[in-house]
C-alpha cells in the first residue's frame, strides 16, 4: 500500500615464562580485556553493579527513564539499562537470541510473537495505554483539525511503518475512516515521525499522545476521535534465560505498582 523509506574479543594473551625466571614470575596474572558494551551484565561479578537490561518500545523512553530512577534508589547496587526501538525491531532481536531481562512492547501484537517462540519467563501483564494523535509544527498544520485532512492533496504526511504498533494503529484508523493516507516516509519507531515533525521535515505526523506531550513546545498536538478506535495496550514481561530473573520480576512488579502507574499517567499514558 505504501512505499517505505526506513530511518533506522577482546584476544587475550598471556606470554608463558621463560625456562629459567624464578617461580615468583610464573604466578602472574594473565591481563584480559573488559566485557563488551553491548552484553547485559552477568550477575556475581564481583565489584560492579548487577544490571537490569530492558527491552522497551521507544514510545515509552521518557516515562521508563524517570521511573529507572526511582528504581535504583529502592535497589541499591542495581543499574536500570534500556534499549528503545520499535517493537517491532526488538522482536526480531530477541527472536535472534538477543539477552536481555525484560521486553515492553506497544502492542499485544508484537508481544504474541516472543510468546509464540517460548521466549517468555511469564505471561505478560498489561501496563498501561496510548492512543494516535496528529503531530504538527508549531508554526504551521493550522488547517489540519482531523484525520481526514491529512489525506488532502500534497500534504507532506510521516507515518510509522505496518510493523511497527504505532503504524499498526494507523492503519486501522485509515480503515475505520475509510481516509487513505499517501505518506513521504514511514518511519522504524514513533520517535523517528516526532522528531521529522518537529525538524519541519513533515507538515504532519501520527504519533502518541505520551510522545507529543513529551516533545513540549516542538509539536502541537491536534486530537481526532478516531483514535479510539485503535487504542494500543501494552504488555510487558520477564524473557525466558533473564541473567537477572528476579530483578526482572521486581521491574515488572514496579511498573505495575502506584509509582509506576502514576508515572506514565503524568506522561500522557492510558490507565491499563
Amino acid at each position: 500500500m505504501r512505499s517505505s523509506s526506513a530511518t533506522r574479543s577482546s584476544a587475550w594473551t598471556c606470554a608463558a615464562p621463560a625456562a629459567l625466571v624464578p617461580l615468583l614470575v610464573a604466578l602472574t596474572a594473565c591481563g584480559s580485556g573488559g566485557a563488551q558494551t553491548d552484553q547485559p551484565d552477568q550477575p556475581g561479578q564481583p565489584g560492579q553493579p548487577r544490571a537490569v537490561t530492558v527491552l522497551a518500545a521507544a514510545s515509552l523512553t521518557e516515562p521508563y527513564q524517570e521511573l529507572a530512577a526511582q528504581f535504583q534508589a529502592q535497589h541499591p547496587g542495581v543499574q536500570v539499562k534500556f534499549d528503545f526501538e520499535g517493537s517491532s525491531t526488538l522482536v526480531q532481536q530477541i527472536k535472534q537470541g538477543r539477552r536481555a531481562d525484560v521486553f515492553a512492547s506497544a502492542n499485544a501484537k508484537n508481544m504474541d510473537k516472543v510468546v509464540q517462540e517460548g521466549l517468555n519467563a511469564g505471561p505478560p501483564r498489561t501496563f498501561t495505554t496510548n492512543k494516535l494523535t496528529i503531530a504538527v509544527p508549531p508554526g504551521g498544520g493550522g488547517d489540519v483539525r482531523s484525520f481526514a485532512d491529512l489525506a488532502a492533496p500534497g500534504r507532506k504526511v510521516v507515518v510509522c511503518a505496518p510493523q511497527v504498533p504505532c503504524g499498526s494503529a494507523t492503519e486501522k484508523v485509515e480503515r475505520a475512516t475509510g481516509a487513505q493516507l499517501r505518506p513521504v516516509s514511514e518511519e522504524n519507531d514513533v520517535k523517528s515521525v516526532l522528531h521529522k515533525v518537529a525538524a519541519g521535515e513533515a507538515d504532519a505526523g501520527l504519533v502518541y499522545v505520551s510522545d507529543a506531550k513529551s516533545a513540549g513546545g516542538q509539536v502541537r498536538s491536534v486530537d481526532f476521535p478516531e483514535a479510539g478506535a485503535a487504542v494500543n495496550s501494552y504488555p510487558q514481561v520477564a524473557l525466558k534465560d533473564a541473567p537477572q530473573p528476579q530483578l526482572a520480576q521486581d521491574w515488572e512488579s514496579f511498573v505495575q505498582g502506584p509509582a509506576g502507574q502514576a508515572v506514565l499517567a503524568r506522561h500522557g499514558f492510558g490507565a491499563k
